[in-house]
């Protein structure tokens, strides 16, 4: 089975629905939604005929999707008959299979290569989720969250920032009782801790490293504004500190940090910073940073609880130290 772009995009789009046990559907409310999923790929829009025709498609083709149509009142809706089911639970044909198992072998000649570390991770989780390898049991596992709001967000706004495009951002934090809207120009997608953020150019408050989780969008959209560039190395930007949030007024400093014997080898194997430098002592390991301090370095150090502890700055060790009596507070 073989598909391009623009109808995977219109099945995907119609799979979203016909699965959402929480949402009615009908074939208007379908073709809205496919296009919508089109116009952020840069496609043409489909009528009513197309629909139908794609309809016919997924229950014969070797999807066999269960649609099925329900009537209230003189309203049509479409859903799936089995909850449990979506095209992407499909295993890929002989083709396909073919066709990605060419593409991996490609990617497996930078193998070894700096800077393309990460084949080594992507290649057996790509062969392993697909069904590209044969296993009599399940041999690997990855961190994933499959209930992540954000994950429809990060297509559009990749395109979105290789095809230099503004948008308009519909955006709720955490802190706001309601959703606000942002002129926005993006320029980095970035993965902490299970979560995707974007980082670009805030029109409102003339910050170009303003970000926003993407479970907290509620909706984007393209504008016809033109699109502000940015001359700054996300890679570089990123380097001295951990996480996503950088505070302007905060300067690097060398945090010393101690760590058990029984936690020395795992920071050894697994260090927490790439500029870390380890001593061993008699009494543990000595480990020294470069980084800006931020909340998510506080978070780091309390994770490791009675086998760290900051021996400077003081003003690092003094905030740590604050973060503990609060929670012995608790108890």
């Amino acid at each position: 089975m073989s598909i391009n772009k623009k109808a995977l995009t219109r099945y995907l789009a119609y799979d979203r629905c016909l699965r959402n046990k929480g949402a009615r559907y009908t074939w208007q409310r379908l073709i809205d939604e496919a296009n919508k999923s089109l116009l952020e790929e840069g496609l043409e829009g489909i009528g009513k005929t197309q629909f139908y025709a794609d309809m016919k498609y997924m229950e014969l083709s070797e999807w066999k999707a269960p649609i099925e149509k329900y009537k209230d009142g003189r309203t049509v809706y479409f859903k799936y008959s089995d909850s449990a089911y979506s095209i992407n639970n499909q295993p890929l044909n002989e083709t396909e299979a073919k066709q990605l198992k060419s593409a991996l072998q490609v990617l497996s000649r930078f193998k070894g290569i700096p800077q393309f570390e990460f084949i080594n991770e992507i290649i057996p989780a790509i062969e392993t989720k697909l069904g590209l390898v044969t296993l009599e049991r399940e041999v690997m596992s990855f961190d994933n969250n499959l209930d992540y709001e954000g994950s429809k967000f990060i297509t559009p706004l990749f395109n979105a920032i290789v095809n230099k495009r503004s948008l308009t951002v519909e955006y709720q934090d955490f802190k706001s009782p309601l959703p606000y809207t942002i002129a926005f120009h993006p320029y980095y997608l970035k993965q902490y801790n299970n979560r995707w953020f974007i980082f670009g150019y805030n029109e409102f408050t003339k910050n170009e490293h303003w970000n926003m989780a993407l479970d907290r969008i509620k909706t984007i959209e393209e504008t016809k504004a033109k699109y502000i560039e940015t001359e700054v190395d996300w890679e570089d930007y990123f380097y001295d500190f951990i996480g996503v949030t950088k505070k302007v007024d905060y300067e690097l400093q060398t945090v010393k940090l101690w760590f058990s014997p029984s936690q020395a080898p795992y920071v050894l194997t697994k260090p927490i910073h790439p500029t870390q430098k380890s001593k061993n002592t008699e009494d543990g390991l000595e480990v020294t940073i470069n980084v800006v301090p931020n909340y998510e370095l506080e978070k780091l150090i309390l994770s490791f609880g009675e086998t760290v502890k900051v021996l400077s700055p003081e003003s690092f060790e003094k905030t740590i130290l604050d973060r503990i009596n609060k929670t012995t507070l608790l108890y």
